[in-house]
């Protein structure tokens, strides 16, 4: 294990062994070795540039869209808090959004300021950072629809701002690399009344409160849909409504969610979804792929 001493001068807050079940929304998994909380972007930084090489960095959210296995996470896991949770208008069109961002803050703040066309990210249960990275999206559009450019900060400690067209955005996938983290972003709507920018969230905060178990312990939407089909079809004809391995069950509201019943463990939640992949593959010849993210050790 990497040692104290070893890690350079910070100013937020590096804690050792830290439970991570807690920060993410299945609530199940182990600890990070290292949890880190910069206090701001040059912290982030300096922390990253003093980092010896080979320790491995990741990225933690509002851990929507995560399984952190029970053995946990080698190396560090950077959490970005407040001081990256800003939203400023920049023109009448633009937002300044930091990584540590909400959906609903962004989608909110452009309600505000009048700019319309942001409303999906209401419903993106995660923050600027992550859903930057995996080109997150809902209703009909994704984060590339939008998005100007974000600012990253390398595994090196260094910081570029990348432009759309380098982030070779696909469906739920983007270039970035590992250990790169993106700490701001620059989204682009348009024009609109608050009223009426209002009236769309709440239409898209009303369909997902109708199809999803938000009230339950789950990880948002589990695997990728495929070229012209739906996941939670080709899991529903596998005959996958509500099946259980230990404490976690496919969800019997939504067949693309997995739910932590109770005391599920990170393996019983991932070995559901492997079997559900399993009996689709059977079924349909399709080979579903994961979209939520799979970290750590078992």
């Amino acid at each position: 294990m990497t040692t104290l001493t070893a890690f350079p001068p910070v100013r937020g807050k590096l804690t050792p062994n830290a439970p991570l079940a807690p920060l993410v929304w299945f609530k199940s998994g182990g600890t990070a070795q290292w949890l880190f909380e910069p206090k701001d972007v040059a912290d982030l930084q300096g922390f990253l540039a003093g980092l010896a090489p080979d320790v491995p960095v990741m990225a933690l959210g509002l851990g929507s869209n995560l399984i952190v296995r029970d053995g946990g996470v080698p190396g560090v896991v950077v959490r970005l808090g407040k001081a990256f949770a800003q939203v400023e208008r920049v023109d009448e069109t633009t937002l300044n959004c930091g990584g540590g961002a909400s959906g609903i803050l962004v989608s909110s703040t452009a309600r505000d300021n009048g700019i319309a066309g942001l409303e999906f990210l209401r419903s993106i249960p995660g923050t600027v950072g992550g859903f930057v990275r995996m080109n997150g999206g809902a209703y009909g559009r994704e984060v590339k629809d939008v998005l100007i450019d974000c600012d990253v900060v390398i595994r090196s400690g260094e910081i570029a701002t990348l432009p759309l067209s380098e982030l070779g955005y696909t469906y739920r996938h983007s270039a970035l690399t590992d250990g790169c983290i993106v700490v701001a972003a620059r989204f682009r709507g348009h024009p609109g009344e608050p009223a009426a920018i209002q009236a769309e969230m709440d239409r898209i905060s009303a369909a997902r409160e109708a199809s999803q178990p938000l009230r339950s312990k789950t990880g948002g939407s589990t695997f990728k849909n495929p070229d012209g089909a739906k996941a939670w079809e080709l899991v529903d004809k596998a005959g996958c409504r509500g099946l259980t391995l230990g404490g976690a069950q496919v969800s019997e509201k939504h067949t693309n969610f997995l739910i932590n019943t109770g005391e599920a463990t990170s393996a019983d939640i991932e070995a559901l979804g492997e079997e559900v992949r399993r009996r689709v593959k059977e079924q349909s010849g399709v080979d579903l792929q994961w979209e939520i993210q799979r970290v750590g050790e078992a």
